[in-house]
């Protein structure tokens, strides 16, 4: 006979295959079960006791499970290691049930569909976008963030790696993807943006989605919507009345900065770690509410390139800097408005509760004031922002009637609503606070009317409330009023229609108090849903109006100035800084710099030795024109700046250990994503292009790619290197000018100024760096010696003007005038017939055109011939 699992293993499994990539919790009673493989997983994630059960066959079942009360936290705990979670509850009542209670998945939580707990950031935005693949080079983009129902959705025509960037700048938890996506850009996504992929098949239109898709007119906008909405519709499997009306964007109405750049400048991620000190957004951060600080992310995520849409910001930041008191009214008034537009998402998803409601109404109430603030500043892009606050007083006024000030987190167990709120449930508590005294005025009222100074009203479990009096005083009771309930041997007990009535209400009045309370409170919900299209639009405000205050607070404490934006080629920045590092610096004092740029000095390329700030010269650059773009003050005492489309980096090496890639391809990648994209307006920063390779192969690209840029791109561009053969080169680009960062040496010691000067660097000072890390003491004073010994034999040779200039002139390479050169120029006098053979070898050799290997290869032979 073959053996069959428990109906309700049965079931189990029938449930668990249709959420084969989710732990399935499973409702029992009390607790949420896992069985098989889910129980073994779930128990070594959460650290909780393994064990087993019977399910009707041979072998017992692995088992494990965590008490309904407090599974959130377990909860929470798997989403956050990038787990979902398919919630199974009974939806039948045990006692009616005919065999297994039914039950079903009542929602899927997974990374991108959290709608609260410690698995979301009060300031950061839980975004889950889905994707629309036409031919792999045109992209439909769709994401949405529950909590807060803001939708968007974009087409990108381009290469994949257009995809990755715009879902690794949204920060999307989870990409939902059609079933057949093809899985190699699938796993790029999963490596790029650390994101969950989830699959959906439909997208196909449904009337009930139409209110938020009315704006979309092309397949490419609808189908990712809607992919994205069946999704949502699916694990969800409630109310999604919040989610607003799909946005649409155009990736080209901002300006670029790619994954790489983003994460080389630390604009809202720091390279190291995960805490956002140290970032653009640590630094810009002073906004007092949650909705503004995630606006504030999305707006240094996408810094605009509408010269009249950057000036609004600009005007309105100056206003609120010139407003110093109401600026300062405005900040505690923010302090008491709570996050509006999550509340209203947990309104419409049926999970919010009465003390959402109270932060809510206190919320609201702070409106007026705060209009009032804005209107006070007198200007009409205040008055429009004033004008747009609605302080719904409908709302105030419905949630000051009908809630208490102190409720339960709970809403069934009563202690919601305010007395004089409805009728019945004032009865109800009344007859709960007052039935003892009530029954004690029943008695003395019918001693009064009957005349028996006996009669009493009493109380038993079996027959409930009565009026007792003695077989004597019987004939004394009102004929008609009062019904026999029960006889005693020496007295009859009665009931009247009034005890009877209260009787009901008094045995009844806990019970039925909490449920009604519970069907107010479901009621009132209702009542507030019809009021989050207003919430939504009064947090969009209320966040703009943070941010506004947040730029005017940090602008006016670091003494920065307002940037002047134009589209000719000028670029001025007179005693720039580089804004986070003076942040991090403190009370250190920060050497300021200029950058003088235009259409005869479109690239510098600087020179100088390590350590002494050529990257964060370099940077400060790129930072101070996204902060000019978001519409912030900036770090200068005067500023004018182009208006960028894109700002693409080379800073830094570190290989891809992921994707397998060295150090030079990612070098060689991210430089190749700069010279294919960038335009005229643009801003590149490379940072010692080349030297991850050989010698004369990264001289050789550095000089291609400066050339390049020069001649086809017209980029602004800031280039530093250790190549200082390469400074030669402004004597045939026009448009590329030296500059470096001075370092000067005082009794043998390096002492790094920290300040850019026209010209080039007249030493490297390897070996002074090398000292201040501390290397041992012989070993500077050895590399001291050899130095010395190279610099004698090569004369200190001049640098020639070119890379293929030194090839074809002796291969005569050298850092500087004091730095190491790789071959010498031998006198005429010593060179045998031989000699002049290979060195006849080296000048034709083609040097651009060999790999490492190669070059590595000649070299060993030349060297061998000679040797011999």
């Amino acid at each position: 006979m073959v053996q069959q699992h428990t109906p309700m293993i049965q079931q189990y499994l029938k449930i668990k295959a249709e959420y084969q990539d989710a732990f399935l919790f499973f409702r029992l009673g009390d607790f949420y079960e896992l069985f098989f493989e889910d129980a073994v997983k779930a128990s070594q994630e959460l650290e909780i006791t393994l064990t087993s059960r019977d399910g009707g066959t041979r072998e017992r079942i692995p088992m494990c499970g965590v008490p309904h009360h407090s599974a959130s936290g377990y909860i929470e705990n798997l989403i956050q290691k990038g787990y979902k979670v398919a919630i199974c509850e009974q939806t039948e009542d045990p006692k009616h049930a005919k065999g297994v209670v039914k039950r079903e998945v009542v929602q899927l939580i997974t990374p991108g569909t959290v709608m609260d707990g410690k698995g979301i950031s009060a300031k950061e935005n839980n975004y889950i976008a889905a994707i629309a693949n036409f031919s792999g080079q045109t992209f439909g983009v769709a994401y949405t963030d529950l909590s807060t129902g803001e939708n968007r959705v974009t087409v990108l025509d381009g290469s994949e790696d257009l995809l990755l960037d715009e879902l690794a700048t949204i920060g999307a938890k989870e990409v939902v993807a059609c079933p057949n996506e093809d899985e190699d850009l699938l796993r790029k996504i999963k490596e790029r943006c650390q994101a969950v992929i989830s699959y959906e098949e439909s997208s196909h239109t449904q009337d009930e989605f139409q209110p938020i898709l009315q704006k979309l007119n092309t397949a490419e906008l609808q189908e990712s919507a809607q992919r994205l909405l069946h999704y949502l519709k699916k694990t969800q499997k409630r109310s999604l009345d919040h989610l607003q009306p799909f946005a649409i964007y155009e990736n080209n109405q901002h300006m670029k900065i790619d994954f790489y750049s983003k994460r080389n400048l630390e604009i809202t991620e720091p390279i190291r770690g995960k805490d956002k000190k140290g970032t653009l957004l640590w630094l810009l951060d002073e906004t007092s509410t949650a909705m503004g600080g995630r606006l504030l992310r999305q707006w240094i995520d996408r810094p605009l390139i509408s010269k009249n849409m950057i000036e609004k910001r600009l005007l309105l930041v100056e206003l609120f800097i010139e407003h110093y008191f109401e600026r300062l009214d405005l900040q505690e008034l923010l302090k008491s408005v709570y996050d509006l537009e999550r509340l209203a998402g947990r309104v419409a998803f049926g999970n919010a509760n009465a003390r959402d409601f109270i932060q809510l109404k206190k919320s609201l109430m702070q409106i007026p004031a705060i209009r009032s603030l804005i209107e006070g500043m007198e200007n009409e892009e205040t008055d429009k922002l004033a004008q747009a606050l609605d302080p719904c007083e409908e709302l105030t006024d419905l949630l000051e009637r009908a809630v208490a000030e102190n409720p339960p987190i709970s809403v069934k167990e009563g202690g919601i609503i305010k007395d004089d709120y409805h009728t019945e449930l004032d009865q109800y508590r009344d007859a709960s606070r007052n039935g003892k005294s009530w029954i004690a005025a029943l008695e003395k009222e019918e001693r009064e009317k009957t005349g028996i100074r006996s009669l009493k009203v009493g109380y038993n479990r079996v027959f409930g409330y009565y009026i007792e009096v003695t077989r004597a005083n019987v004939k004394l009771l009102e004929e008609g009023r009062y019904e026999r309930k029960q006889t005693l041997t020496n007295a009859e007990r009665f009931i009247t229609p009034e005890l009877k009535e209260k009787e009901a209400l008094i045995l009844q009045a806990d019970e039925r108090s909490i449920e009604l309370e519970y069907d107010l409170f479901l009621d009132l919900r209702n009542q507030v849903k019809e009021f989050i299209p207003r919430l939504q639009q009064t947090a969009k405000i209320i966040s703009e109006i943070d941010i506004y205050q947040s730029f005017a607070t940090v602008s006016e404490t670091r003494y920065y100035v307002k940037p002047e934006l134009h589209f000719n080629r000028e670029l001025t920045l007179e005693n720039g800084r580089h804004p986070v590092v003076e942040k991090v610096m403190g009370s250190q004092e920060y050497v300021p710099n200029d950058c003088m740029m235009d259409e005869e000095k479109e690239m510098l390329l600087i020179t100088g030795p390590n350590m002494s700030g050529k990257s964060t010269y370099m940077r400060q650059i790129a930072l101070t024109a996204v902060m000019a773009q978001i519409g912030c003050f900036v770090p200068a005492s005067k500023a004018k700046l182009p208006i960028f489309d894109q700002i693409f980096t080379r800073i830094g090496a570190a290989d891809d250990l992921i994707s397998g890639q060295s150090t030079f391809m990612v070098e060689m990648l991210e430089a190749k994503n700069a010279i294919t994209h960038a335009t005229k307006n643009s801003l590149i920063l490379f940072d010692e292009i080349g030297r991850g390779t050989s010698t004369y192969d990264g001289m050789a690209l550095a000089q291609a790619i400066i050339e390049h840029i020069h001649d086809q791109i017209g980029a602004k561009t800031l280039f530093s290197t250790h190549y200082h053969e390469l400074t030669e080169l402004d004597k045939q680009l026009f448009h590329l000018n030296n500059v470096h960062v001075s370092a000067v040496e005082q009794q043998g010691k390096l002492v790094f100024l920290h300040k850019v000067k026209d010209g080039p660097a007249d030493k490297s000072y390897g070996i002074h760096v090398a000292e201040l890390a501390d290397l041992p003491q012989s070993l500077i004073q050895r590399a001291e010696e050899i130095l010395g010994e190279l610099e004698q034999a090569n004369g200190k040779q001049k640098p020639s003007v070119s890379v293929k200039a030194a090839a074809k002139e002796s291969a005569v390479i050298s850092r500087s005038n004091e730095q190491l050169a790789f071959f010498s120029e031998p006198k005429e006098s010593a060179v045998d017939k031989h000699e002049k053979k290979v060195l006849k070898e080296i000048e034709d050799l083609n040097l651009l055109e060999m790999n490492p290997l190669q070059a590595l290869n000649v070299l060993f032979s030349l060297q061998k011939k000679l040797r011999n």
